[in-house]
């Protein structure tokens, strides 16, 4: 074979590329594999020397890194990349002297593996956020990116234990968050699984040793069991004239210690940690399958899961269920064909093509997800917010709802129908009004469940709020509203610092506009701005006090030293768009209606409190600045306000009080109970009202229900 590695045959590099060797040789042709060997060569000389912490040759790991790719039945390319991962991170090679080798597609794979130094960054940690960030976004243009990343990482976890213990924990618990997670949202169960226990043993050692030791116990004892199920299902098969492949397994070791953990349960109560794979020739086979298994074993209520006609995000399909044995123990059950079962357990990696870039199928999830990371990207400020928002969206337990048109829309558990609005479009979550689930509305927070159908009514004068930011769930959505939000207030920032330096001019009789220009100029050369825009955005936000700037542009003009006004400002009018440049407080939720004062915040722009509040007394002898502000006479916009309602506590009392708000087209954000313990029953709703007249009329109307015993306003 040309090319062929000169091979010292007792080396233990050497021993490990021979058996690889075999593998391809039955996947590859000779002109694959002699690209594979030049890889494997240029490898081994570039990390010659280099040992891992177990004392064996660096080289026996991106070995390894390939054996697992060549499992996963990627292409040749894939296996090059493998050998080369870490030569350009690790060693004394250039990106162009790779590239002259093996030319661009083979090195884009190997960059986009390899981590940035941290010593150009603050902190190590900010380098492994950006080292991430690369990683997901080279993905995005080629996915062997990944699956090539986590073949590396899984070999690493299986050599984790030469490691330093404070190391095989970092690294465990970064597997369990990141890396096993993105192994399931490729559908890769394999993988995952062994990710996920190989990362609880690191993470929890005697935890880990522990439940081995009680499930090897267990074992031994619901052995039959099982075996007695599998032969009966399989004799009834056979009758029935129905080909099956039938398996049995356990749940991994993480999977059950999860369980225990999240339900707060002992193992003795975690009753289906056995269960058995029935593999058929189509789909028909399975749901007559599932008719036949039935009539054997009584089916446990609530346990059926048919992931066939709506598939799990990541692409997987098979009939789920739970029977009980003649015993009264209970098996799991899962039924899907041999290319349902293949997909399964490699996912993405079964069917990905690589051919000049072209993906198999477009509307594939795992291209979706892919779609979803660009997006992603592009809204994110920063490599964290970016990272962040990717594990989010990491833990698909899924639940699906639909349009009104009956499209089905798998979003992730606790969504929201502002997620649900994102996943139907930016346009739709950005312009999210009400939102309608089954026929009745809803607050925009409440947790979707399956099987809902949900529409959402937009406005053309509605913007996503920071308060969405509390309760949705999905990357998409918390990407989507950070996003406008910094766009929508960088514009209104603008605008606001100039209506407040206008005003703060005023005071001087000096128009901004009649300013002479060589006088700003002089200012923002002063504050160290690129130009005025930056002056306004930075008066906006509260950074400079508009008093501040106006005096000293006065005494630019003038040439003196502190002029005195010589008239009052103009209130500031209030809109209720402003943004983050206007915040009305939280402390006492100021509606139009309302007497208010405003307050600037270094860095927060302009706070809009109740004159009334408490608060304002305070700032007050913080010597904060005051701004005069009235309420706008055509505002159009909804505000938050919080009523305490004291219920009778009986039965209908809140369904009447919420009927209540509906009609008077009310929408209920959120509301928290206070059960006192005697007849009363008191709830704190958060309402969006329009102002003052609107409120009034609705505490008026609760007032004249007979179960209601007192309502008031919150301050």
């Amino acid at each position: 074979m040309a090319d062929a590695p000169t091979a010292d045959d007792n080396k233990p590099e050497m021993v490990a590329y021979a058996a690889l060797l075999e593998k391809l040789k039955q996947r590859f042709s000779s002109e694959h594999i002699s690209d594979i060997n030049r890889a494997f060569k240029t490898a081994r000389d570039a990390h010659e020397g280099q040992l891992r912490k177990s004392g064996e040759p660096y080289i026996t790991h991106p070995i390894a890194v390939a054996d697992i790719v060549v499992d996963m039945n990627l292409d040749h390319l894939s296996v090059m990349g493998a050998l080369l991962h870490d030569v350009l991170e690790d060693c004394d090679v250039t990106r162009e002297e790779l590239v002259a080798q093996f030319g661009e597609p083979v090195v884009e794979v190997v960059d986009g593996l390899s981590k940035l130094n941290y010593l150009e960054y603050r902190t190590k940690e900010e380098a492994q956020t950006e080292s991430f960030r690369k990683m997901l976004l080279a993905t995005v243009k080629d996915l062997r990116v990944m699956l090539i990343k986590l073949a590396d990482r899984l070999h690493n976890m299986r050599t984790i234990g030469a490691m330093p213990r404070h190391k095989q924990r970092r690294i465990g618990l970064e597997t369990l968050e990141v890396f096993a997670p993105i192994a399931n949202r490729l559908g890769m169960n394999d993988i995952m699984s062994e990710l996920e226990d190989l990362g609880f043993e690191a993470c929890y050692p005697m935890r880990y040793r522990v439940l081995s030791g009680i499930v090897a116990q267990e074992r031994s004892s619901r052995g039959g069991l099982v075996a007695d199920v599998v032969n009966r299902v399989t004799q009834v098969m056979s009758e029935k004239g129905i080909n099956a492949t039938i398996t049995s397994r356990e749940k991994h070791h993480y999977s059950l210690y999860r369980k225990m953990r999240d339900k707060r349960t002992q193992f003795k109560e975690v009753l289906d940690m056995f269960a058995i794979r029935i593999i058929v020739d189509s789909p028909e086979d399975c749901y007559q399958t599932l008719g036949i298994l039935h009539k054997l074993y009584k089916p446990k209520a609530r346990r059926f899961k048919d992931y066939i006609a709506v598939p799990k995000a990541n692409g997987y399909q098979s009939l789920h269920s739970v029977v009980v044995h003649d015993s009264g123990v209970p098996v799991e059950v899962q039924i899907r064909t041999a290319d349902m079962n293949q997909i399964a357990s490699s996912g993405v990696a079964a069917h990905w093509a690589y051919r000049a870039g072209e993906r198999n199928n477009p509307t594939d999830p795992t291209e979706r997800w892919l779609r979803e990371l660009k997006d992603l990207q592009t809204q994110s400020d920063n490599s964290e917010e970016f990272v962040e928002n990717v594990k989010v969206d990491l833990f698909p337990t899924e639940i699906y709802v639909f349009t009104p048109k009956g499209r089905i829309i798998q979003l992730p558990f606790g969504a929201t129908p502002v997620d649900f609005a994102y996943a139907v479009h930016s346009d739709v979550g950005n312009a999210c009004r009400r939102a309608i689930v089954d026929d009745q509305d809803v607050p925009l927070s409440t947790e979707l469940e399956s099987g809902q159908t949900v529409a959402i009514e937009t406005g053309d004068s509605m913007d996503p709020r920071p308060l969405w930011l509390d309760f949705v769930v999905t990357g998409k959505a918390r990407g989507g509203i950070r996003s406008y939000l910094r766009n929508l207030d960088h514009v209104r920032a603008l605008e606001f610092g100039n209506r407040l330096l206008k005003r703060a001019l005023n005071r001087y009789e000096q128009p901004l506009s009649e300013l002479d220009p060589q006088h700003i100029e002089s200012l923002v050369s002063e504050y160290g701005f690129n130009g005025i825009d930056d002056l306004f955005l930075s008066v906006g936000l509260g950074h400079h006090l508009p008093s501040a700037v106006a005096l000293r542009l006065v005494q630019i003009r003038d040439g003196v030293g502190t002029p005195e006004p010589v008239r009052e400002t103009d209130p500031l009018f209030i809109e209720g768009r402003e943004g983050s440049v206007v915040q009305l407080s939280k402390c006492c939720c100021p509606i139009p209606g309302d007497k208010v004062q405003g307050v600037i915040t270094a860095g927060q722009g302009v706070a809009v409190h109740r004159a009334s509040c408490r608060n304002v007394r305070k700032f007050r002898r913080r010597s904060k600045e005051y701004v005069l502000v009235e309420w706008a006479h055509d505002v159009d916009d909804s505000f938050e306000a919080n009523l305490e309602v004291q219920l009778a506590n009986q039965p209908g009392a809140l369904a009447r009080v919420t009927s209540t708000l509906s009609m008077m087209s009310v929408n209920i954000e959120h509301m928290v109970f206070n059960n006192r313990g005697d007849d009363n029953l008191i709830i704190h709703f958060e309402l969006s009202v329009s102002d003052r007249q609107h409120l009034a009329r609705i505490v008026r109307r609760l007032r004249n229900l007979t179960v209601v015993r007192a309502v008031r306003r919150e301050t």
